[in-house]
């Protein structure tokens, strides 16, 4: 059995509508609406103006590649316009580009300067990947404490990446005292947003009765739940579920098939579970869940039965 150990979602952000300006809204409810051209000819001459919510949006659109050539470059530009003037988001961004090395060297030590001013200015996103940034010793010496304080900063707000992460912290002892206990209940509350790691970690929880009462069903519940998002680990571990029948009956086939999901999702151990499972199944029933893995990727799990 494994989990995913800790992972942060390294997102970019819009900047909010504020009603700065009519055309700053006209441009959010176009965007909104999925009509990106409509949304540049609105932001293009406020960002040029030097507005610099506007200039962050279009920085996200040319990274994301929205109503225009996807273009790192041009991201950059546009956010470290925004950045020098003190926008929030876009420094957050800035330090994505910088930690990702889209459209500049990568950086660890600058992505850390521009998370630290969005940091210092509230902004959990900043603050979990100021986290992320400590945890592992990017740009920064490591320091598992300071991870911490970062981490709860910002699953104080809400934040679930900095949640999944802080219960990480919890679960293993670093930087503050074991606590299982803590560890399932913030794994719980990023998992309630949809966090498809805490999921995962949380099924991983309650498969080993660590913090809670032990429970193969909730185990499966929440493995299931992850495994639909496309985690790899969660499709392992359900396949071991299916394999053992714990939490669920005893499925040799299903197990099969999440097993060779999680292995063409480049899960490398999958592949030895793989192979022991088939030993122990007829052909026609390999056939059979080959064609239902077949089935559950080209529906992006929404077809898996």
């Amino acid at each position: 059995m494994t989990k995913k150990a800790i992972l942060i979602a390294f997102s970019l952000m819009l900047s909010p509508l504020s009603g700065l300006a009519q055309n700053f809204d006209a441009g959010g409810a176009a965007f909104n609406n999925g009509d990106y051209i409509t949304a540049l000819h609105e932001w293009v001459p406020l960002a040029e103006e030097g507005n610099a919510d506007a200039q962050n949006n279009l920085g996200v659109m040319h990274e994301e590649g929205l109503g225009v050539v996807q273009d790192y470059a041009e991201a950059v530009r546009w956010h470290q316009l925004a950045a020098d003037q003190g926008n929030v988001y876009a420094q957050s961004n800035l330090g994505f580009m910088y930690r990702n090395g889209l459209g500049v060297v990568q950086d660890y030590a600058e992505a850390v300067r521009w998370y630290q001013l969005a940091a210092d200015q509230g902004n959990a996103n900043a603050q979990s990947n100021l986290g992320f940034m400590y945890r592992n010793g990017l740009g920064v010496v490591q320091d598992y404490a300071e991870a911490v304080r970062w981490y709860q900063l910002a699953a104080d707000q809400g934040n679930a990446d900095a949640q999944n992460n802080l219960g990480f912290m919890h679960e293993e002892g670093l930087g503050l005292v074991q606590d299982y206990a803590e560890a399932a209940r913030l794994y719980r509350l990023a998992a309630d947003q949809g966090n498809v790691y805490a999921q995962s970690n949380l099924g991983f929880m309650y498969r080993n009765g660590l913090g809670v009462v032990q429970d193969y069903a909730e185990a499966v519940h929440w493995y299931q739940l992850a495994a639909d998002q496309g985690n790899a680990n969660a499709q392992y571990n359900l396949g071991f579920m299916y394999a053992t029948g714990y939490g669920v009956t005893e499925d040799y086939e299903t197990a099969h098939m999440w097993f060779n999901i999680a292995a063409s999702n480049g899960l490398e151990k999958a592949r030895a579970s793989l192979e022991e499972i088939a030993g122990m199944m007829l052909p026609h029933s390999i056939a059979e869940a080959q064609k239902r893995a077949r089935r559950c990727r080209d529906s992006h799990y929404q077809v898996c039965d």
